[in-house]
């Protein structure tokens, strides 16, 4: 963990130097002669309450409507389906041409559905956009011109959040994301590093997706594996920090651990299948380096549950430990593991995000906490990419955005829900008292605070989980519990 704070410091400081160079990124838009025709695809499963601004929002695309095709691919088995047929109705009245593409059987999941639709799309350029997300309606024009250099594979924009200021909560995943973004994807981009297509508000160049394979179920994270496929067989990625598309982040702590460890889990199922091809590639040193650190990043939700799970019988064995050895060893590695962690988000959020320094004081009080109460659940994914392929392609729902009183009627019943969670998170805190008990015993109290972050962690995953357990049952939450602002 120490190891992994010196190499975000490190991505921290070629950031803001690389902020500080002005470089005129924009492209020509084409001539009309020069104009392709595009498929947005939009893949659907279950999203009864956001697939209708979808469709609207792609349906008004600033594209000439003999070069735009749009596919919906539903695979869906609820009301969601009677709202699509609506919807792709409406529209194809309105002169669009939109169609609905339904498969027989779910068969791989996301990468089927995009793998399905690929085969008929007429399109030379292939658009994404999951259910949750609003493409602004000058997306195309703002991509399309990148792909006058033929080398181009794929162009990536980045996420922004509708529901960012519903709660704490999400306000947490949004410090996480947009780093993501603002720093790791900006990054790569600009040292020439191996990019990731996100999934999702991003367009490809055909050509690009079938010469470097297609779509493939084989991992759970289909996007991460075609983007480095695709960058092995010597195809360019793009990414604009200046485009934003607006999604939609999971308000339920259920759904944001099914994202979170299926991303996990995908990632090490891509890295055991390309980082064999990427060693014996022509790649530079460093392209291999940066992109083995890329596909093993989620290692660090292992360690961080390896370093709370192991914190008490550490303290029981070095119970002779003085504040000597402490000062020399245990402090420095601290300060690398956790205090770079929070220097890299800081950094990010007050100078990439111009956030305010009491609004970030409100998350950074919680931000190191909430990512150690996270973890177990998101080390089991890691697990399981270790030992695995393929899986289940777990659906992270969206509720769209709404009031408070509504949102509940939404939620009832519409998400997964597990008292073993709930069961689980309080053995972990009750674990986690131990070490604060056995601090206060012998008197290290400089101890406490440190020892009280893994404890506040799962007070909070304790929180979230009586939320959503709330949320699904008959009654309604509580007040306290409802609060959007909290």
């Amino acid at each position: 963990m120490a190891f992994y704070g010196l190499y975000r410091l490190r991505l921290l400081y070629l950031w803001r130097k690389e902020k500080k160079i002005s470089r005129d990124t924009s492209q020509n838009f084409f001539s009309c002669e020069k104009l392709k025709k595009v498929t947005v695809q939009l893949p659907i499963y279950n999203e009864r309450f956001v697939v209708k601004r979808l469709i609207d929002s792609v349906c008004q695309l600033h594209w000439p409507r003999e070069l735009l095709e749009i596919q919906v691919l539903d695979d869906s088995d609820d009301k969601t389906r009677f709202i699509v047929d609506r919807q792709v109705e409406k529209w194809q009245k309105r002169g669009v041409n939109i169609y609905l593409l339904r498969r027989r059987e779910r068969t791989g999941y996301k990468a089927g559905a995009l793998a399905y639709g690929l085969k008929k799309a007429t399109g030379d350029f292939i658009a994404i956009f999951d259910a949750d997300f609003l493409p602004p309606r000058d997306f195309l024009k703002k991509t399309m011109p990148y792909f006058q250099d033929t080398r181009v594979g794929f162009v990536q924009s980045r996420w922004g959040f509708l529901n960012e200021e519903h709660s704490w909560f999400t306000r947490l995943q949004a410090v996480f994301l947009s780093a993501h973004f603002g720093v790791e994807q900006f990054l790569r981009f600009r040292k020439g590093f191996f990019l990731n297509f996100n999934g999702t508000a991003g367009i490809w160049r055909k050509e690009a997706i079938v010469s470097a394979g297609g779509w493939q179920a084989d991992t759970v994270t289909e996007d991460l594996d075609l983007s480095f496929r695709a960058q092995l067989k010597g195809w360019r990625a793009v990414y604009l920090d200046d485009l934003e598309v607006p999604s939609e982040l999971p308000i339920t702590l259920a759904a944001l651990r099914n994202q979170q460890r299926r991303w996990a889990k995908g990632s090490i199922q891509t890295a055991r299948k390309i980082l064999p091809f990427l060693w014996r590639s022509k790649a530079t040193l460093a392209q291999k380096i940066e992109g083995t650190i890329h596909l093993l990043s989620n290692l660090g939700w292992l360690m961080g549950s390896l370093i709370f799970l192991t914190l008490y019988p550490a303290l029981l064995q070095r119970v002779g430990i003085g504040l000597y050895q402490i000062l020399r060893v245990d402090f420095p590695l601290f300060v690398l593991a956790t205090g770079a962690f929070l220097c890299y988000f800081y950094f990010h959020e007050r100078y990439g995000r111009r956030q305010s320094a009491p609004k970030l004081l409100k998350n950074f009080v919680l931000l190191p906490a909430f990512g150690l109460g996270l973890a177990p659940a998101v080390a089991l994914g890691v697990l399981e990419g270790l030992f695995s392929y393929g899986g289940e392609f777990v659906r992270t729902p969206k509720f769209g955005l709404t009031t408070s009183k509504r949102l509940w009627k939404k939620i009832r019943g519409y998400h997964r829900v597990s008292w073993f969670n709930f069961v689980i998170d309080l053995g972990f805190f009750i674990y986690s008292l131990f070490p604060i008990i056995f601090a206060l015993k012998r008197g290290t109290l400089l101890a406490l605070p440190f020892l009280a972050i893994f404890s506040l962690g799962f007070l909070l995953m304790l929180y979230l989980d009586l939320f959503d357990l709330l949320s699904h049952s008959s009654i309604p939450p509580s007040k306290f519990l409802t609060g959007p602002r909290s």
